[in-house]
């Protein structure tokens, strides 16, 4: 017997501005989840250089690169897991209690227990991050002109999430110490696993003061700070309680359905298997434990990864090309589109993903972080002044020592708070004390810019659909591209042009992350919007980890582009380059991004039309019609 969900069960759900109840229940799931995993992702190239293992940051960007390309290969097999046998709730589970033990371990700041947590989140998001996508697409019937804003809201969710996480993660992991930064990642995943398998009344007042409680620990960090500092974090705050009351009357209404996520056959379930005591579900939750020191070793060996992925790649590659050729005429050609996009999509996620690793050094090193509330006057030269050790003192000379973040960096970890300043004329207009952003913190910009635009980028595709004039899903993917392509533009203008110091001002950086947010919202819910859409049902699971395996090829080309950006460290230890010579590094990375970008989004505008007929939206169904296809193929052979 099927578990599939009827029609009539689709349709009987209880909604919310129109939307499936069950959606506002997965949107807080994913957000708690994409919090955890933005948090270290803010923290974690910054860890490795900063933090005990003081690593090069071509050792770092080996280790990044391999962590969240493995981060997004796993959902292939996740994927295919849940299709044939757990289906998608228990997978969920599974990965949200993996990751949470992740997250725990990485605050034990040790070697080992380091690149063990890196392999839990790896496995846990596995089976975490295709499954709770795929429950989204299923609570929507075929032909839905809902689902692509569904996804936006479900989009909107992931990016609170991500926003919160520089904000308090970030911002702590900084500030107190790498392991309460990583701790608190480790509670978000926990919130986000109680919220799904929790009874409706336990996960409504659950998210409540979850809500209530993150929001009001992100203003009473910052609330001695300039209302530049304040500012993001309430506004973040505001909205997560104004999500988190929308989420608890949505659920009031009704949780989420008993058949969403069911596994497709409990009888294979609980078979055993090869005739030993221990049931097929059970084998796949010792099975993902015991891979977890296979992975630990894949992260930390240079190189392995990368070959993992190639196997791994060819081989998913070419099941999908052997399910098209062997698929009916519709079905073909629609899998033909995912994997056209697929590839396109890699390549805009292999640029986006520069902003873990070299955009976020860039911020660290070359982009002005401080709000000046005293500088350097020319009444001071000759003196000696008691400054405030920030960023605002990198670029400047200290008697005979070029000062670079490496020396502020050792000063910071020694708890050196302030330094005597001999002042010369050329330290005229030297920041001596002012407010300082975390350099984590910049990575909650795309996030809020997502925020404030998710919504108006949804209602926009949906007023032009009224209209019979909203672009094509292929189109939307070209002007995702063209606009980080620009967003480029900007880094490598930013970085040609800065300061006698080799400073750059924020403001170009908070301009290239607003294009690259505008970028990714014509792009990527619309693309996991697609994939459910366009895929066979009976393999939309597998099909969504290969979206994802697309996406951690992108994450390990990331890595590679990265290391052009490697600035060599000294014999001494947190030597570096003075700003002068960091900016013209990434000068030189940014702009051939910027021209590669912008000629793919050109490609993608003019095979769009061929692509456009291959999607055959006018067909609801892949049953019927298909039927008729196959019969036609038949006889045409």
């Amino acid at each position: 017997m099927s578990n599939q969900p009827s029609p009539e069960q689709i349709a009987e759900q209880k909604t919310l501005f129109g939307h499936p109840t069950g959606l506002y229940m997965l949107f807080f799931a994913e957000m708690w989840e994409r919090f955890s995993y933005y948090g270290m992702r803010a923290l974690l190239v910054l860890y490795i250089i900063k933090g005990f293992l003081g690593r090069t940051d071509g050792e770092a960007y080996s280790i990044y690169g391999a962590y969240t390309s493995l981060v997004y290969a796993t959902p292939f097999i996740g994927g295919m897991i849940a299709d044939k046998l757990l289906g998608a709730r228990r997978a969920v589970i599974l990965g949200g209690l993996l990751m949470a033990a992740g997250h725990l371990v990485m605050t034990v700041e040790s070697e080992m227990p380091f690149f063990i947590a890196l392999a839990l989140l790896i496995v846990g998001n596995g089976f975490f991050k295709p499954n709770i996508s795929t429950m989204v697409g299923s609570l929507y019937p075929d032909g839905s002109s809902q689902r692509d804003a569904g996804f936006t809201i479900f989009y909107i969710g992931i990016n609170l999430g991500a926003a919160m996480a520089p904000l308090l993660c970030g911002y702590v992991g900084e500030k107190y110490g790498w392991h309460y930064g990583f701790g608190l990642a480790t509670i978000g995943m926990l919130i986000g696993l109680a919220v799904f398998v929790a009874p409706p009344g336990i996960t409504r007042v659950l998210i409540m003061c979850a809500a209530i409680a993150s929001g009001g620990m992100m203003i009473q960090l910052n609330w001695n700070e300039v209302i530049y500092a304040l500012g993001p974090n309430a506004l973040v705050a505001i909205c997560l309680v104004i999500a988190g009351l929308v989420s608890y009357i949505a659920i009031g209404k009704s949780g989420m359905p008993q058949w969403a996520g069911a596994p497709p056959s409990m009888a294979r379930l609980k078979q055993p298997v090869f005739g030993l005591p221990i049931s097929a579900e059970w084998a796949v939750y010792v099975g993902s434990f015991l891979s977890v020191p296979l992975f630990a070793w894949m992260v930390g060996s240079d190189g392995v990864a990368g070959k993992a992925l190639l196997l791994g790649g060819g081989v998913a590659l070419g099941y999908l090309i052997y399910a098209a050729y062997k698929s009916p005429k519709i079905d073909r050609e629609r899998l033909q589109v995912v994997l056209i996009l697929m590839f396109f999509s890699m390549l805009f996620w292999a640029f986006f993903e520069q902003a873990g690793s070299s955009i976020n050094l860039f911020t660290d090193r070359n982009v002005n972080r401080i709000f000046a509330e005293a500088t350097i006057t020319e009444d001071q030269v000759g003196q000696t002044v008691e400054v405030d050790v920030t960023q605002g003192l990198t670029g400047y000379t200290m008697g005979d020592k070029l000062i670079t973040m490496g020396d502020i960096d050792a000063w910071k970890l020694d708890e050196i708070t302030t330094v005597s300043w001999p002042v010369s004329d050329d330290d005229v207009g030297m920041i001596t004390s002012g407010s300082e952003v975390a350099t984590s913190q910049y990575q909650a910009a795309n996030p809020m810019f997502i925020m404030l635009f998710g919504l108006v980028f949804s209602s926009l595709w949906v007023f032009l659909g009224k209209r019979n004039i909203e672009p094509s899903t292929p189109v939307k993917f070209a002007l995702g591209i063209l606009q980080l392509g620009l967003a480029f533009a900007v880094l490598w203008w930013a970085a040609v042009n800065p300061d006698s110091r080799g400073m750059v001002n924020m403001g170009w950086l908070l301009l290239a992350y607003l294009l690259i947010t505008t970028g990714e919202l014509c792009l990527s819910p619309v693309g996991i919007s697609m994939v459910t859409k366009l895929s066979p049902k009976s393999i939309v699971s597998m099909v969504m980890g290969a979206w994802f395996l697309a996406t951690a090829f992108s994450n390990y080309l990331a890595a590679l582009i990265a290391t052009f950006t490697g600035v060599e460290h000294g014999e001494e230890e947190g030597l570096l380059p003075p700003p002068t010579e960091t900016v013209e590094t990434y000068a030189n990375v940014f702009g051939p991004i910027a021209v590669a970008a912008i000629v793919s989004a050109v490609v993608v505008l003019i095979i769009s039309p061929l692509l456009t007929i291959w999607m055959h939206q006018d067909v609801d169904s892949d049953s019927e019609v298909n039927d008729l296809d196959q019969a036609h193929d038949i006889a045409a052979e």
